[in-house]
């Protein structure tokens, strides 16, 4: 069991060891060898230690009673029973059924019975409360009783040989149990209480042996010589007790250790190549491509980061627009708002440049149409020769004239557009660059 405990405990030792597989099973087997080893001894001398209590009985011993005190206690245990030197112990407890309590008291009842080493007492139930009798056990015997007609349980009976009565006017106490297993258990108990068995007689050989005991000398004698030996078995006993487990500790916990820490390394350098024993187990060499393929990833993305973060430029917000001019544009019923799409207009053509007669001055809106009145519109007059308005010097011939640009104001957000137009795309493209890396470091 030391020895299994043991192995399990430098089991779980070498798991940290478990990135070295090569390296963790050499160790395990070097240090199993060397428990085996250790086992074997300790086995050997704990032999030794039990061929030296058999060698020699140490009569002079301490906590020996020694042939007087032997003698002393056999004569006093022939006097109050064997077992009663240790005092009124408890024996035996159960339940009993007595027979003869008579016919007013219906003839039979179940008791529980509480056997010690100087007395047998009983009471109604298993709490010990009510007590019915207690009935000390000097001189008694045991015999036992054939079964009555109908009754299946096995009985036997307590009397006294003098032939006084035991319980009551009752010169013997009837008890009975359900199984012969009980009668027999009980019985045995009776024996340790020192109330011994009936001595039968022999009637086949025709000679009246029975009825007296054996010689009482020879039974003092037995009894010494058994209390001899139990006084000096409990000093063995209480000798190896504690002998055993220190040898345990000192011929194998406590030499694996001092092994563990002085001679593994070196058994370790002799048994074998090391750079194999050193060979990393194919997960943990996985697991390390993969930290090291992240951390590439990361590293570069930093970089991008950086990169963008240096070459980018950022201008200021510009100030507010004052609108203010627009409330009396608004106030003016006969102008109409400007559209919120703000949509582009279509250049006017020559005819158009030649009704109105000229363009505006870069607005957006159209002339506001003229008052309605009943006189008709003037003509207008044409030039000499009836032709169209000749076009203006730099322009191509026939075509119509661009669009009129948009105003701008200087310091607007139109400075601005292709910086934050170029921060979004590079973030963009960073961004997607460093999950794909990170992507391929985890499949």
């Amino acid at each position: 069991l030391v020895v299994t405990e043991l192995s399990n405990v430098v089991r779980m030792c070498t798991e940290k060891m478990a990135r070295y597989p090569r390296l963790r099973e050499e160790t395990e087997r070097i240090i199993g060898t060397h428990i085996r080893q250790r086992e074997q001894l300790c086995k050997e001398q704990l032999i030794v230690l039990v061929d030296c209590e058999l060698a020699y009985m140490n009569t002079n011993h301490e906590d020996f009673i020694g042939f007087a005190n032997a003698q002393n206690q056999s004569e006093n245990s022939n006097k109050t029973g064997s077992a009663r030197g240790l005092g009124n112990q408890v024996i035996r407890k159960g339940y009993m059924c007595i027979h003869n309590l008579g016919i007013m008291k219906g003839g039979s009842r179940d008791y529980w019975f509480v056997l010690t080493s100087e007395s047998i007492s009983w009471f109604k139930d298993e709490e010990e409360r009510d007590k019915k009798y207690m009935l000390p056990l000097d001189s008694l015997k045991l015999r036992d009783i054939e079964q009555g007609f109908m009754s299946r349980r096995h009985m036997f009976a307590l009397f006294n040989p003098d032939g006084r009565n035991v319980y009551k006017d009752y010169k013997q106490l009837e008890l009975s149990c359900e199984t012969l297993d009980e009668v027999d258990s009980w019985k045995a108990s009776f024996l340790r209480a020192g109330v011994y068995p009936e001595k039968q007689t022999d009637q086949q050989n025709g000679d009246e042996t029975g009825g007296s005991s054996i010689d009482p000398q020879l039974e003092r004698q037995v009894e010494t010589i058994r209390n001899l030996v139990d006084s000096y078995m409990r000093i063995v006993t209480k000798t190896t007790r504690d002998l055993v487990p220190k040898a345990i500790m000192l011929l194998i916990i406590n030499h694996c250790k001092d092994f563990i820490n002085g001679e593994l390394l070196a058994h370790l350098y002799a048994s074998g190549d090391q750079s194999q024993m050193m060979e990393e187990s194919p997960e943990e060499a996985l697991k390390r491509e993969e930290m090291l393929r992240m951390y590439h990833a990361c590293k570069e993305a930093l970089r991008i980061i950086g990169d963008v973060s240096m070459a980018t430029v950022s201008t200021p917000v510009p100030p507010p627009v004052k609108n203010d001019w627009l409330a009396g544009t608004l106030d003016n019923p006969r102008l109409s708002p400007p559209s919120p799409g703000g949509s582009k207009r279509n250049a006017p053509s020559m005819s158009q440049v030649g009704t109105t007669g000229s363009l505006g001055s870069g607005g957006s809106r159209a002339p506001p149409p003229p008052p309605a009145s009943g006189r008709p519109a003037p003509a207008i007059p044409n030039r000499p020769g009836g032709g169209a308005p000749p076009m203006p010097p730099g322009r191509p011939q026939g075509q119509a004239l661009p669009a009129p640009l948009i105003p701008t104001r200087v310091g607007g957000q139109g400075g601005i557009q292709v910086p934050q137009q170029v921060q979004l795309a590079v973030g963009r493209a960073v961004t997607n660059a460093a999950v794909n890396e990170l992507a391929n470091a985890f499949k």
